[in-house]
C-alpha cells in the first residue's frame, strides 16, 4: 500500500497509474480515491494519474482532533502530494470538496498547476445560505458522530442532487452508496467540522479569482442547484476560466456522465498543453444589457 507523509506528519494513501503528464484527482466528501475509477481508466492510457484519499478517509490517517482538518490543510495536502512524488507541475482535478481544495490550490500555488478543473463546487458558498449551511454541517457532523457513517450514509447519499445517479445508473449508485457507508465515522465528522463548516464563501474570494491566471475549467450539473450560481461567479471573475454545464445531471457528474465528463476534460487538457487555452477578451464583458 503506497503512502506519503504530509508536511504536518499525516500519512495519505495514494495510487499511481499510467505515465506521461501528471493529473492529480481530489475527491469529494462523499467519495474517496475510488470515485475516480472511470477517469483513471480513461486517462491513464496517456497520463500519469495520481488519486489519493484525503486525511480522515482510510487507509489515509484519521487525525483525532478536528483542528487538523481545514480548507488550508486540504489545499496544502495537494501540494504535499506533488512534493512527495517530486512533481513540479500537474493538472489538478477536484470535485465538490475537492473542487474547493483545487481552487484554493490555484490561488496559493499557481506555479504548480498546469491547469485546474473545479467541478461541482459551491455548496454553502452563496451569501444568503451561509447560516443555513453552517447549521446543516453542524447537524450532519453531530449525526455522523452519534449514529455512525454507515447509518448516515443512507440519507446523505440520497439527497436531491444524488437521485440523478440513482436513476441513470442503479449499479453505479449502489457501488457509490456502499463505498460511502465504509467511510470512517471519526474522519467524516472531523472533515465536516474542520473543512466543510469553516471554508470561506466563494463570494469572499472574488479578488483572488480576479488574480488567477491558471487555465481553469469550471464544471457543474444543471440539476446541482447549489453549484449553478457559484459556477457563474467563477466564470465571471476568473479570466482564464470556461464554464460547462452538463444537462440533466446532479452532483456526482463524473460518475453520472463519465464519457461526457472525460471528453470535456480531455479536450481541455489538450488545449492547455498546446498553448491554445484562451483568456477572456475584455471586449466580451458587456457594459450594457444589449452589449451596444
Amino acid at each position: 500500500m503506497a503512502q506519503l507523509t504530509t508536511s504536518d506528519g499525516v500519512k495519505l494513501y495514494y495510487e499511481e497509474t499510467g505515465s506521461g503528464l501528471p493529473i492529480v484527482f481530489v475527491h469529494e466528501f462523499a467519495g474517496d480515491s475510488r470515485s475516480y475509477e472511470p477517469q483513471v481508466r480513461y486517462f491513464s492510457r496517456r497520463y500519469r494519474c495520481i488519486n489519493f484519499n484525503a486525511r480522515g478517509f482510510p487507509p489515509s490517517d484519521v487525525p483525532e482532533n478536528f483542528e487538523s482538518y481545514s480548507q488550508a490543510r486540504a489545499r496544502d495536502d495537494i501540494r504535499d502530494v506533488l512534493d512527495a512524488l517530486k512533481i513540479e507541475k500537474a493538472h489538478i482535478l477536484g470535485i465538490s470538496m475537492g473542487g474547493f481544495a483545487t481552487l484554493h490550490f490555484g490561488f496559493a500555488y499557481p506555479e504548480r498547476a498546469l491547469s485546474l478543473i473545479v467541478a461541482g463546487c459551491g455548496y454553502g458558498a452563496a451569501p444568503g445560505t451561509r447560516q443555513q449551511f453552517h447549521d446543516e454541517t453542524a447537524r450532519t457532523a453531530a449525526q455522523i458522530a452519534d449514529k455512525g457513517m454507515a447509518e448516515v450514509s443512507k440519507s446523505y447519499g440520497s439527497g436531491p442532487t444524488r437521485v440523478q445517479l440513482r436513476n441513470k445508473d442503479p449499479r453505479g449508485y449502489a457501488e457509490f452508496m456502499q463505498q460511502l457507508s465504509e467511510h470512517s465515522t471519526l474522519g467524516s465528522a472531523n472533515t465536516m467540522r474542520g473543512v466543510q463548516a469553516r471554508r470561506p464563501s466563494l463570494w469572499d474570494l472574488v479578488d483572488d479569482m480576479k488574480k488567477l491566471d491558471v487555465p481553469t475549467l469550471v464544471a457543474t450539473g444543471d440539476e446541482d442547484d447549489p453549484c449553478l450560481e457559484p459556477g457563474l461567479l467563477m466564470k465571471r471573475h476568473i479570466k482564464s476560466a470556461a464554464l460547462v454545464v452538463l444537462p440533466n445531471t446532479g452532483h456526482a457528474l463524473n460518475l453520472e456522465e463519465p464519457d461526457l465528463f472525460n471528453r470535456l476534460c480531455d479536450d481541455f487538457f489538450h488545449q492547455v498543453e498546446v498553448g491554445r487555452w484562451p483568456r477572456r477578451d475584455p471586449k466580451a464583458v458587456p457594459g450594457a444589457i444589449l452589449g451596444m
